[in-house]
């Protein structure tokens, strides 16, 4: 036989093996069923599209052989109450923001976002080739829970405020949402963090119970219609860089999956990972312009007098936050370490490039 005959014939060969390997699994087995929960409301521009998104493709790429159930916020249960409603073993997965969860253990923040840290595209190299999978690993096997990477925000804006805040001294006493580490930040400089989940925090801001609000960034907080009740509209958000987010699901559920049904799961929550920032950067510049120019938003950017302020105090959280407990310290180390070994290149390489583009095209 030729050689180019036998390369041709064995390719061929090869290749239905190989269809055959991942196809047989899927051909075997009976549904699975699947109940997600999430933290954001339905229909939701953003956030809560993307969720619903990555349920409807699970079923998609398995061919209806893992049926999901999708649930958003108030629906099945409360936003907060999903980490307990999926830990307990009532539905098997949630789709949310592991910051929420910092009460139960400070380490979750590291796994969203937390003040001056890495960016969407730092935080997944970080995840996926530097250790940060494992960690959050152990961390989540601690409460009966296996998670997944599923989507990011980017970074996002500073949030919205019914004042001027001009120095740091204009944070004391303000009633601000905003959950995670950032809100701990707020909290050393007078500020007061409330935390709410996305549906009930446009009533607080009119109502007055709230005086400043972050949510995400211009194609999220538009549909939230904050302009109507808050002016100024700063940038940027020393808060949360990257807003990564969570599929998290029951690790005893998780575990007991084929090793086809997990590709299934992890192949679409990787696709979304990629898809809800790419989400977010193409339409954040069109909704900042209508915020802007249909409803006379007033963008203002935090002094370096406030981020130097904001800086001192991420410090301190960051040793309160070591001193928790072993695993804390453990997974800070690998995170800061890795945040710098990678900030100093991508310095160099992206941020510098972005400024002399934005420079020489003047944008």
């Amino acid at each position: 036989m030729k050689r180019r005959d036998f390369m041709k014939t064995g390719a061929v060969a090869g290749a239905t093996a190989a269809a055959s390997t991942l196809a047989a699994p899927a051909i075997a087995q009976s549904k699975t069923e699947l109940t997600i929960v999430s933290t954001w409301p339905r229909d939701f521009p953003g956030l809560g599209l993307s969720a619903q998104r990555l349920a409807a493709r699970i079923t998609e790429l398995s061919e209806g052989k893992i049926e999901t159930q999708y649930f958003a916020a108030g629906e099945r249960v409360g936003a907060f109450d999903v980490f307990d409603e999926v830990a307990g073993g009532n539905s098997q997965a949630y789709i949310a923001a592991d910051y929420y969860w910092k009460g139960k253990h400070p380490g979750f923040a590291y796994f969203t976002a937390v003040p001056f840290g890495m960016t969407n595209p730092e935080w997944n190299a970080w995840i996926k080739f530097k250790g940060g999978q494992a960690l959050w690993d152990e961390l989540s096997g601690e409460f009966g829970l296996k998670a997944l990477t599923c989507g990011g925000t980017g970074t996002q804006m500073g949030g919205w405020f019914n004042k001027e805040i001009e120095t740091a001294d204009d944070l004391k006493g303000l009633k601000m949402r905003i959950p995670g580490l950032g809100g701990d930040v707020m909290a050393k400089l007078g500020a007061s963090p409330v935390s709410l989940p996305g549906g009930q925090i446009y009533e607080n801001l009119v109502s007055g119970a709230i005086d400043a609000t972050e949510w995400v960034g211009p194609y999220n907080d538009y549909f939230m219609k904050f302009y109507e009740a808050a002016k100024y509209y700063y940038s940027p958000g020393m808060h949360e860089p990257g807003g990564g987010l969570a599929f998290g699901m029951n690790a005893e559920w998780w575990g007991k999956r084929s090793s086809w049904e997990k590709a299934v799961i992890e192949a679409a929550c990787m696709e979304e990972n990629a898809a809800q920032p790419e989400e977010a950067i193409a339409n954040n510049g069109e909704y900042l312009q209508r915020m802007v120019n249909d409803h006379g938003v007033e963008l203002r950017t935090f002094s370096e007098e406030i981020y130097d302020s904001f800086g001192e105090a991420a410090a301190e959280v960051f040793e309160e936050t070591r001193d928790h407990s072993a695993l804390a310290a453990k997974i800070d180390d690998s995170f800061q370490a890795n945040l710098r070994e990678m900030g100093a290149y991508l310095k160099i390489a992206e941020v510098g490039f972005s400024n002399e583009r934005n420079r020489v095209l003047d944008i």
